[in-house]
């Protein structure tokens, strides 16, 4: 049975938001940077710490199959949860960085020779750009955006060539909450051979996710931001892709056979999960997915989508106050800069008030100097956020901009 979207209930699920900061009610306004946690999280990773913490896949003994089990369990999970064909598509790691990097690193030693190309945009989280940087052996093209935050189509078909490998793009701006069209992205880049990359590390907690439906080729995303555990995440992979890339880190679990004379790696998924593998993490994350399955379609996204309505049309009043990505169809992200106040100082006077931001570039750099922007303040709301936490945060602004400009 489907669970009724009561706000009141869902913060009751989250201990952490029970805190005070300065003496002030915790407001959590930087969840695109980590979510908290529901307490069914942290007992599921409890539960195996206490009951059956045993190396997967090695042991010959009972916990360690109960391990094994709980461990293939939240792989399948995955795979549910953004529809992948099938469960050996399913890659744990570190998280979506470690993703990306296995990603870039595999694929440009696959596809990409002196004189290739590989597209990445400049709307990316930098875990997007430099491991294409530090892996890619021809030139790096970047595909700009527009100034309401979503990437120029036109500007792309004129950018791939017959020397284009692999396109980079993220699901959902970190900065904008912006969504491009990657079913159209991957469409244009498929029409020419060229293999699509996803981050999806916001676009995977806001709204259904199929990785099938759009189209990519590779798409990574985290746990800790889809309120799970840190430290684990995962890479999911075409099939045919995955079987054509090779490991790029090397250890126990994914090899067939060892010798030194040569080695041979082992089937999928796990020839891209060597050394022991962050079962507890991946148990964790599983548990945050079916706590998001527990409640009515749609209601969380509603929810969200309320509080970036009221938070962006009354930030929008504020004198001098401007709000960066402005694409319609946004996840609960709102960046904004006020004119003569410093976003850190923001930041800053609103932390002394329980308010919870994040200020800076946002691991973006170069989004933010597309806008000339210094230093921007970000809001992000998740499901536990409420319309009284969008009140404190346009009247703690309002507050900082008389201090600051006084």
């Amino acid at each position: 049975m489907e669970r009724t979207f009561d706000i009141t209930a869902v913060r009751a699920d989250f201990p952490i938001l029970e805190r005070k900061v300065y003496g002030r009610p915790l407001v959590y306004l930087d969840s695109a940077a980590t979510a908290q946690k529901p307490r069914r999280v942290l007992e599921a990773m409890d539960a195996m710490y206490l009951g059956s913490n045993a190396n997967v896949h090695r042991g010959a003994h009972l916990m360690a199959d109960e391990s094994t089990a709980q461990y293939e369990a939240a792989r399948e999970t995955v795979r549910e949860f953004i529809g992948a064909a099938d469960r050996e598509e399913i890659v744990f790691t570190p998280g979506a960085t470690a993703s990306l990097n296995i990603a870039a690193r595999s694929l440009c030693d696959l596809l990409v020779e002196e004189g290739d190309n590989v597209i990445v945009s400049t709307m990316e989280h930098h875990s997007n750009i430099i491991p294409w940087q530090l892996s890619c052996r021809g030139t790096i093209r970047p595909l700009p955006f527009t100034d309401e935050g979503l990437p120029d189509l036109e500007v792309l078909e004129s950018l791939i060539d017959d020397r284009t490998r692999v396109l980079a793009i993220t699901q959902c701006s970190n900065v904008l909450g912006t969504r491009p069209d990657i079913a159209r992205i991957a469409e244009i880049a498929h029409s020419h051979g060229v293999v699509v990359v996803v981050d999806g590390c916001q676009g995977v907690v806001h709204g259904k996710t199929d990785v099938q439906a759009l189209g990519c080729d590779i798409y990574a995303f985290s746990g800790h931001k889809l309120y799970g555990p840190t430290g684990i995440g995962a890479l999911y992979g075409k099939r045919e892709i995955l079987e054509r890339m090779s490991p790029v880190l090397g250890g126990g679990n994914m090899i067939a056979m060892v010798s030194f004379e040569g080695s041979k790696w082992t089937e999928l998924p796990y020839k891209f999960e060597p050394g022991t593998a962050n079962f507890i993490g991946a148990v964790g994350m599983a548990e945050g997915i079916r706590y998001l399955w527990e409640f009515e379609a749609g209601a969380i996204d509603r929810h969200e989508e309320m509080l970036l309505e009221a938070a962006t049309e009354r930030l929008s009043a504020i004198e001098g106050l401007r709000i960066y990505g402005t694409a319609p169809g946004k996840a609960p992200i709102i960046s904004f800069t006020v004119e003569g106040v410093h976003g850190y100082d923001m930041g800053a006077l609103l932390d002394k008030q329980g308010i919870a931001v994040r200020t800076g570039t946002h691991c973006a750099q170069p989004l933010v100097e597309h806008y000339n922007a210094g230093s921007i303040c970000r809001a992000s709301f998740a499901m536990y956020n409420t319309m009284e936490e969008v009140d404190a945060l346009v009247a703690g602004v309002v507050k900082a901009v008389s201090m600051l400009r006084r």
